[in-house]
């Protein structure tokens, strides 16, 4: 019997392992696990805003997803570095104890259409569907709005918010996500809203009042809110002048606010929020986003 070369043995050795090696990437990647290989929204690529329609957010769609597993999973909840006051608002809130140091504080919404996000999240069987964070939030809001109104928000956009180059409903749309591009269609839009996602669209549709990172940490936020948080304060900044998030490679997070969780001095440790289950599982604490945006519904 003719010996194999030592040369082809190898070769055929190799071949078959990078083959193995690729069926099991394969696999790995297509595979998804909640909450720790969820991957978030950057932003929409400039050729989505060229091609932006009013469903922009419809089914079918893909946007750019970023990596979220930079984030402890399982932090311990210190209190930020924050005036000891105690929240600000008025109405009555529901105590809830956790644990021995930690409190849930909720609010009720004064918007009719928060009050019913957040009734309908609580009332859900499914409060973490996976999916887009976007999306997902996007959903949450415009079911809400048609409970209460009879009809989805578009409808009642004021037509000034119509820029030189969109509708009023392109506009919201292209807000809400964050598309940003270096063409001047992207900078046509108020800079004031430019990255702020949703609470930035439905602010500019005079819909909500935003509520900035001081604001929000310090008690300010009512149930019902949504919110955007980009995780590095330079990205968001570009976001806002305009870029191609293909080669920025940001990413952000979109999400609604359930509620404050402070601790038995009552500051405020971290927020409890839905999403489409990525983070939704634990509060977040303010290390985990440099950038935090929110809206307050007055609708």
């Amino acid at each position: 019997m003719r010996s194999i070369p030592l040369a082809i043995m190898l070769k055929y050795v190799l071949t078959n392992c990078l083959h193995i090696s690729f069926m099991v990437l394969l696999v790995l990647g297509c595979k998804t696990t909640k909450k720790t290989e969820h991957k978030v929204l950057a932003g929409v690529a400039s050729t989505a805003a060229e091609s932006i329609n009013d469903t922009i957010l419809g089914k079918g769609n893909t946007f750019g997803f970023d990596d979220h597993e930079y984030i402890t999973l399982n932090p311990s909840l210190k209190p930020p570095s924050l005036p000891n006051t105690k929240d600000s608002l008025e109405e009555p809130s529901m105590v809830t104890e956790v644990d021995d140091s930690i409190v849930e504080v909720r609010l009720e919404p004064k918007s009719p259409v928060a009050k019913k996000i957040v009734e309908n999240y609580l009332n859900s069987d499914n409060k973490e569907p996976n999916g887009h964070c976007l999306a997902v939030s996007k959903d949450r809001f415009e079911q809400a709005y048609k409970q209460v109104h009879g009809h989805l928000p578009y409808k009642d956009l004021p037509k000034e918010m119509a820029s030189r180059f969109y509708t009023p409903r392109q506009v919201f749309n292209l807000l809400y996500v964050s598309a940003s591009e270096k063409h001047q269609r992207w900078r046509s839009l108020p800079k004031k809203f430019r990255g702020k996602g949703n609470a930035g669209a439905i602010a500019y549709a005079g819909m909500g009042t935003l509520v900035d990172s001081a604001e929000i940490w310090s008690g300010q936020l009512r149930p019902g809110a949504l919110m955007q948080v980009w995780r590095f304060k330079e990205d968001y900044e570009q976001v806002v002048r305009g870029t191609d998030v293909k080669k920025l490679d940001p990413y952000g997070h979109s999400f609604i606010f359930i509620g404050y969780v402070r601790d038995e001095n009552h500051i405020i440790t971290g927020l409890r929020i839905a999403d489409q289950g990525f983070q939704s599982y634990r509060p977040l604490i303010p290390r985990d986003y440099e950038v935090w945006w929110g809206v307050n519904l007055t609708i």
